[in-house]
């Protein structure tokens, strides 16, 4: 195996043994380091169509709470009062895979591994979720407070098989392991969606800026 974990594949296929890093693909004598592709340019590939792809096996990682995130707009008390109000927040959580590279909503990648999964699990994966709704919240004198939200989360782990029509990089098949983590259906595992406000004490310029004609004795909104 080469410093990058590429092992590749060669006109017959073998055996694909599992590694733990690196790109994979079998093959019955090693290659120069030239003459493979990076994980990068295989993906690429797969995502634009050019290289017949698949998600092979794929493994269902178990479900869990993802971290919380701001989600609203924040709500400022200058007044010397509780100051109570609706606010409106919307979330979007995507997917990502192991190099953290964005796997978007729609394209060749998302829809592969939806297919691999449906095939697999009988229901469906999706890259992307997203949610809005309202809540009430009341703030402090001064304190700031905004809405936060966390997403069930799940990892699926699968390989790639890309095949060329013509050989590419001196082959017709080359595989490369991944692990996408993307929002999962609230319940899974188990698990579910949280939605809070949480508070904190204004710093001492964020004071300082209560003082002005403009804001003195008010609760106001800044934008996220």
């Amino acid at each position: 195996m080469t410093t990058t974990g590429m092992i590749r594949h060669g006109s017959r296929l073998l055996a694909l043994s599992t590694v733990s890093m690196g790109l994979v693909a079998a093959m019955a004598l090693p290659a120069a380091a030239e003459d493979q592709p990076t994980r990068e340019q295989l993906i690429a590939d797969c995502a634009s169509g050019e290289g017949k792809c698949s998600f092979n096996e794929p493994t269902l990682g178990k479900a869990y709470l993802g971290d919380f995130h701001q989600v609203s707009n924040s709500l400022y008390n200058c007044s010397t009062s509780d100051a109570t109000q609706s606010m409106s927040w919307s979330d979007t959580v995507g997917s990502t895979d192991s190099a953290g590279v964005s796997v978007t909503a729609g394209g060749n990648i998302a829809g592969l591994i939806d297919l691999s999964v449906t095939a697999s699990y009988n229901h469906t994966w999706s890259s992307s979720h997203t949610e809005d709704s309202s809540l009430n919240m009341t703030v402090k004198p001064g304190e700031v407070g905004w809405i936060s939200r966390a997403q069930v989360m799940q990892s699926v782990s699968g390989t790639w098989q890309t095949h060329y029509d013509s050989q590419k990089w001196g082959h017709y098949f080359w595989y490369v392991p991944d692990t996408v983590t993307g929002p999962a259906p609230n319940g899974t595992d188990g698990q579910s969606n949280a939605v809070t406000v949480k508070t904190r004490k204004m710093t001492s310029a964020e004071k300082k800026s209560c003082s002005a004609d403009a804001k003195k004795g008010q609760a106001f909104v800044v934008k996220r």
